[in-house]
């Protein structure tokens, strides 16, 4: 086993996720206190102008798993060609980002490879030779310290915790490892996508979220031009999309998606347990709400009382207003 620190970037068509230049920032922090270096990898069909991204953000090697079995995403598929290609690296340290692609993946291939796997982590720091991690429990109600009792280890980091990385240097050596895939039990046969958000809400910097408040799928009007305002994402409790008012793909919480943008607006929204699992990492939080008893003014570093279909138009004019 080296002291090198490996990194799985995930990507879409579109390109690489953020999180992935976001993984190779904390992996320069590990690396320089085990004394190893950073290493990337990519896994899929046709990934090369992946590779040569990652290539570019200051790791010193890319590993890359490319084939035609990997076209689709298959959960099993992946975790095997991923297996294959941690095998070849020989990595300390294995960081996933903690999205529904990297919790899926990074399961599997510790499973795999029987390594042990430390989820959703908001930091990650070496102390006295170990790796120690810092992750939310009890719905971010308390933050538990986890200690790796040996090397090598996978862990998967929350994804807008650190800075992202430029892919702005020389290109690093890229490797390619030949894998061999064995046919799925379950495999994808079509794929619908649903109409593409502005904003990726899982990368989203800003995050504007309307919940029973706004009281009906025309209720988001508001929230919505907030959103586009700030250069922000749309988000929803998940009362909104039990309701039917708006899609799953914009929830937010413990059975929607984990958000740490630098700015949360939660508009309408009364800050169920739930909820605030998937957003209290936010660096500063806004809560508008009618209620000046609601929970969610509790985690709030800024809180309006007020009936947010008067409030969110009025703070979109003046943030117009400053350019």
């Amino acid at each position: 086993m080296s002291n090198n620190i490996l990194i799985i970037a995930e990507g879409r068509a579109e390109g690489l996720k953020k999180v992935a230049f976001e993984l190779v920032n904390t992996a320069q922090q590990l690396a320089a206190a085990l004394g190893g270096s950073v290493q990337g990898a990519v896994v899929g069909n046709n990934v090369g102008a992946w590779a040569e991204t990652l290539a570019k953000t200051g790791v010193t090697k890319v590993f890359v798993a490319d084939n035609a079995a990997l076209e689709k995403f298959a959960p099993e598929t992946y975790a095997d060609a991923l297996a294959q290609l941690v095998r070849v690296a020989d990595p300390a340290i294995v960081l996933f980002g903690a999205t529904g692609w990297g919790k899926e993946v990074s399961a599997r291939t510790a499973a795999k490879l029987d390594w042990g796997l430390v989820t959703d982590c908001t930091s990650a720091h070496i102390q006295n030779g170990a790796l120690v991690l810092a992750r939310p429990i009890y719905s971010g109600k308390a933050i538990a310290h986890v200690r790796a009792k040996k090397l090598p280890v996978m862990v998967s980091i929350r994804p807008n915790i650190v800075p992202a990385v430029e892919a702005n240097q020389a290109g690093a050596p890229i490797q390619n490892i030949p894998v061999t895939l064995k046919e799925p039990r379950a495999r994808v046969v079509e794929q619908v996508v649903a109409a593409k958000s502005k904003v990726d809400l899982g990368e989203a910097s800003i995050v504007v979220s309307g919940g029973r408040g706004v009281k009906g799928p025309e209720g988001f009007a508001p929230v919505q031009e907030l959103a586009d305002t700030l250069g922000g994402a749309l988000g929803a409790s998940r009362a909104a999309v039990d309701a039917g008012w708006i899609d799953y793909t914009h929830q937010v919480g413990q059975t929607g998606k984990t958000v740490a943008p630098k700015l949360y607006i939660a508009a309408g929204i009364s800050g169920a347990i739930q909820h605030l699992a998937g957003m209290s990492s936010s660096k500063v939080i806004v809560a508008v709400n009618k209620d000046p008893d609601a929970p969610i003014f509790k985690i709030a570093d800024y809180g309006i009382v007020g009936d947010l279909f008067t409030v969110l138009p009025a703070l979109n004019e003046e943030i117009k207003k400053l350019g």
